[in-house]
């Protein structure tokens, strides 16, 4: 294996990583966990087509809806496809899944992430998006 691919295989597992990260922050109702992914100036768009720019605003969501959420099921998140924009950007596609009894949901999020000096990878423009099935 050349130094390249092992480099981008641990690229590839930091970015597993950040979204376990996420799922395990959903699970746990964890504001605080869930915004250390973010990159100060990220943008996020929520299933609803809220647009929150900046840290700040996600922030104020987030605290607002995140611990007080209802949900009697397990959510889980899965990365189906990772596609290098650069060495440091990468797009992710994301399978987000809530299964409650007798009802389950489904999300197709796109996370668009970069990789920081330090070498941590942080969310910097997300769409979260519902899937309908018909």
């Amino acid at each position: 294996m050349t130094s390249e691919s092992t480099s981008r295989a641990a690229d590839i597992e930091a970015i597993r990583r950040l979204v376990a990260t996420v799922e395990h922050s959903q699970r746990n109702k964890d504001p605080e966990e869930f915004l250390g992914l973010f990159h100060p100036d990220a943008i996020w768009t929520t299933a609803h087509g809220k647009v929150l720019i900046g840290l700040d605003a996600i922030s104020e969501f987030t605290h607002k809806v995140l611990p007080s959420a209802s949900w009697d099921g397990e959510v889980t998140y899965e990365v189906v496809h990772v596609l290098f924009i650069r060495p440091d950007v990468a797009a992710v596609k994301v399978r987000q899944r809530y299964v409650a009894p007798g009802e389950e949901s489904e999300g197709a999020p796109l996370y668009v992430i970069s990789k920081q000096a330090d070498g941590r990878w942080l969310l910097a423009a997300c769409q979260n998006t519902g899937v309908v099935t018909a």
